[in-house]
């Protein structure tokens, strides 16, 4: 009997040829494949089915490059073993599955609310209630940040435990948005509404977020993209990423009160993110990813105003993070704060360029990769450190693997297809998992289409999702005071996890 079925990224598959297994075998057969250093979940989630639930695992294999799909149907009332009591990674899953349907895993070690959505099965729980980890001791204290925080950033509760100065733990929840963009993605029936609802995912990765559902939504109609459109999402991702990560080292230097960093990096950002402006007339991006079509072409013009962005860039850029990553003050600052070990990130699901600062290889780009990364020939860039001062120094070097990248494409440019411009209806009974490397890691987009080929279910996942356990465990033996720094070198998604 087949455990599995293997598909390739945004290759859909009838729903009735995914094998069921019964819960035993669905376990010890998904563990069995985690246990490979190169595979990981890249999403594990529950579907109502006639009263009953059916869990859908999806395991990625990073070596062969395809992705393991199986089910179980089990009852609301059910008793299960989980799978986080043997890998750690599947935690954050089973807790939403047990928010969503009541679903109980007997062995789960932090069986606790993710989100506190309206659909919880659990009205009682309460986020104002939420059950923080606590230590009775007279010689340790609680420091609470949040939710509401200095400036525009979005809501979160951080409870820190701590001995004077050192944190000994550190405790996240979120979950204060309740936006249901799950719902809206099945309730909307328009394509254009749904486009606009992925782009809305999170606002710092809407190429991504948008690319991996327009990826996902072609392929289930079986629409093969233009050259044009394939290479115009993959120069706007790797756009999206050289933005993003500058921003990122400006936010890191703040924190470590290097101000001249910050106001350099600050400033550099700047034209980046103002090109998709230029591009789409939107500098966030939003209004340029469009399934089927390509509605701003990349043309000869955009392309000489794009590269006379990065010449003027690039000097400014690698002077100033040449200049600071140099420097003794800014070293003692990044160098062995937060730590994450490769081990940590194999055990919580890490991925992107948390897991890559840890030497764990995790890129979508490489491993699964889709629209011109079948060209590009990716090679993935790894530091040992797993520390503030890898996730740095890999920023940097994306920023410039970026660019390269980039100017290859405006290189390359194919000619402008009209693309196709009819409503073609999804396959019908059918499953999909579509895989984009965002910058800030890998983003999960699964769905599933009724007899109708309506869309019944769709399940999003950030990188944040899997990241913000890291986070945890990098703070702990530091100082309370590096938990800034700390946080910035993630930089996670409090709407890409509070969907």
């Amino acid at each position: 009997m087949m455990k599995s079925i293997e598909i390739k990224n945004n290759q859909p598959v009838v729903l009735d040829d995914i094998p069921a297994l019964a819960y035993p075998d669905f376990l010890e057969y998904n563990l069995k494949l985690v246990t490979d250093p190169g595979s990981h979940c890249v999403n594990y989630f529950g579907q109502p089915v006639n009263g009953r639930i059916r869990l859908i695992c999806c395991i990625a294999s990073d070596t062969n490059g395809t992705i393991h799909v199986n089910t179980s149907m089990v009852d609301k009332s059910d008793k299960l073993p989980s799978l986080t009591r043997h890998h750690f990674s599947f935690h954050i899953f089973e807790r939403e599955i047990h928010e969503s349907f009541g679903l109980e895993f007997t062995d789960h070690p932090w069986l606790k609310p993710v989100r506190y959505p309206w659909y919880r099965t659990d009205q009682s729980q309460k986020i104002e209630n939420y059950p923080f980890y606590h230590i009775e001791s007279e010689e340790l204290h609680e420091v609470g940040v949040g939710p509401i925080h200095a400036g525009i950033i979005e809501p979160g509760h951080f409870r820190f435990i701590c001995n004077g100065e050192q944190i000994l733990h550190l405790e996240i929840q979120l979950g204060f948005q309740h936006r249901g963009i799950e719902k809206l993605m099945v309730e909307r029936k328009d394509l254009l509404s749904r486009t606009i609802l992925a782009e809305s995912i999170a606002g710092d990765t809407v190429v991504g977020h948008t690319s991996a559902f327009s990826n996902l939504w072609e392929s289930l109609c079986g629409f093969i993209p233009s050259p044009d459109l394939i290479h115009a999402r993959t120069l706007a991702l790797e756009w999206e990423r050289i933005a993003i990560h500058t921003g990122d080292l400006s936010a890191i230097a703040t924190d470590i009160a290097y101000q001249l960093g910050s106001s350099v990096f600050g400033r550099l950002r700047t034209p980046i993110i103002n090109a998709f402006q230029i591009w789409g007339g939107n500098r966030l991006a939003k209004g340029l990813i469009r399934p089927f079509r390509n509605r701003f072409p990349f043309s000869p013009n955009l392309r000489d105003t794009f590269n006379k962005i990065l010449d003027a860039y690039y000097p400014d850029y690698t002077e100033m993070f040449d200049r600071m990553i140099d420097l003794p003050s800014i070293l003692s600052r990044l160098e062995k704060t937060g730590v994450v070990t490769r081990e940590q990130s194999l055990q919580t699901g890490t991925v992107g360029i948390a897991a890559r600062s840890a030497n764990l290889e995790r890129d979508i780009r490489k491993s699964h990769p889709c629209l011109g990364y079948n060209d590009i020939s990716h090679s993935p860039l790894l530091m040992p450190q797993g520390d503030v001062y890898a996730r740095t120094r890999i920023r940097d070097s994306e920023i410039r693997q970026s660019i390269g990248y980039a100017r290859t494409l405006m290189e390359n440019m194919p000619r402008h297809s009209t693309g196709n411009q009819a409503i073609i209806q999804p396959a019908s009974n059918s499953f999909i998992v579509s895989l984009v490397e965002g910058w800030r890691g890998e983003i999960c987009h699964a769905a599933i289409t009724d007899n109708d080929g309506e869309l019944i279910l769709y399940k999003i996942k950030d990188p944040s999702m899997h990241n913000w356990t890291a986070l945890a465990l990098a703070v702990r033996n530091n100082e309370i005071s590096d938990f800034p720094i700390c946080n910035k070198s993630f930089n996670l998604s409090y709407c890409g996890f509070d969907l």
